[in-house]
C-alpha cells in the first residue's frame, strides 16, 4: 500500500469486509445508512462543514477508517486545505498528544483526496 494511495485502500478493505457482515445484519446496517444520511444532509450547517466536524471527531477517536471516509467526503463536499488545516488545529486543541499524531494523518487523507484521486 502506497503513502498516495492508503487512504483508498483502506477505504476498499473496509467497504469490503462491511459488505461481508452486511450480509448477516442488513438492518442494522440500513438504519445507520438512513442515520448518516439524515446527519450529513445539508441543514443550517453545509455537508462541507458536517464532513470536517467528522474528521475531527475521526481524529479525537483515533479511528482510521472514520479519518478516511470523512477526509473523502469532506473533499467532495469542497472543503479546501486550509479549512481541514484549521480543522485539525480544533482537534489538536481539544485532544492534546495523539491528535499531534492522527491530525496529520487526517490532513494527509484529506490532501489524498482533495488532490483528485477520488
Amino acid at each position: 500500500m502506497s503513502d498516495a494511495t492508503h487512504n483508498h485502500d483502506l477505504l476498499t478493505t473496509l467497504n469490503a469486509q462491511a459488505r461481508e457482515l452486511r450480509k448477516h445484519i442488513p438492518d442494522v446496517y440500513q438504519g445507520f445508512a438512513a442515520t448518516h444520511k439524515a446527519a450529513m444532509a445539508e441543514g443550517a450547517l453545509s455537508t462541507k462543514v458536517k464532513e470536517l466536524i467528522a474528521l475531527a471527531i475521526g481524529v479525537t477517536n483515533r479511528c482510521d477508517g472514520c479519518i478516511a471516509s470523512h477526509a473523502r467526503g469532506a473533499a467532495r463536499a469542497g472543503a479546501t486545505k486550509e479549512e481541514a488545516a484549521e480543522a485539525m488545529g480544533v482537534a489538536i486543541l481539544l485532544n492534546g498528544g495523539h491528535s499531534t499524531v492522527y491530525g496529520p494523518r487526517a490532513y494527509a487523507a484529506f490532501c489524498e483526496f482533495a488532490d483528485g484521486q477520488n
